[in-house]
């Protein structure tokens, strides 16, 4: 039995220290906290609701009539994998977020022909379906491409800075404050 333990020891000596797994084992070594870290835990309800006011104080300070549709925004970008600025981004970028809409249609789709939409969130989801590929007879424009990719699809091939002016106005609505 110790000839067993003898053994043992001897293979311990060489296995590095921090490979052996402990539940009490914690440090804060190289910290310069005085106290240690404390997990912030945010829900999903709360980064939605984040998002939404974010974007309807940025339409609100400008305002665009699609105040109070941040929350639609948000929940149809999670919807169809879409980054929750970019709608909001081309409804201003089209229809200065509302103010020259054709109808309920503040994102000018289909030049203002195609579609004659009930609401802003009829027209938020139509377009979130889209861009995110859920739409067989646009999909090949827009499933599985980048945010660039779609804008270049969307209204790129007719207007080259197109894209690039939409990313900048995704950028101005992350960095709006009150």
């Amino acid at each position: 039995m110790i000839k067993h333990i003898y053994k043992a020891s001897q293979i311990l000596a060489f296995v590095p220290f921090m490979a052996i797994p402990s539940v009490s084992l914690s440090s804060n070594i190289g910290s310069l906290a005085i106290n240690p870290v404390t997990k912030v835990e945010i829900s999903v309800d709360t980064l939605r609701q984040e998002k939404a006011n974010q974007i309807d104080s940025f339409f609100k300070s400008r305002s665009m009539p699609l105040n109070g549709t941040g929350m639609t925004f948000v929940m149809v970008a999670e919807k169809y994998g879409l980054d929750w600025r970019l709608l909001p981004a081309i409804a201003i970028r089209e229809s200065s977020g509302g103010k020259a809409a054709c109808g309920n249609n503040p994102f000018g789709w289909g030049s203002c022909k195609l579609h004659n939409f009930v609401s802003y969130e009829q027209a938020i989801e139509a377009i979130g379906r889209n861009l995110g590929g859920g739409n067989p007879g646009t999909a090949r424009y827009y499933a599985g491409k980048t945010t660039m990719q779609k804008l270049y699809y969307y209204n790129g091939t007719v207007i080259p800075s197109y894209p690039d002016e939409v990313v900048q106005i995704m950028k101005m609505i992350e960095t709006h404050t009150d």
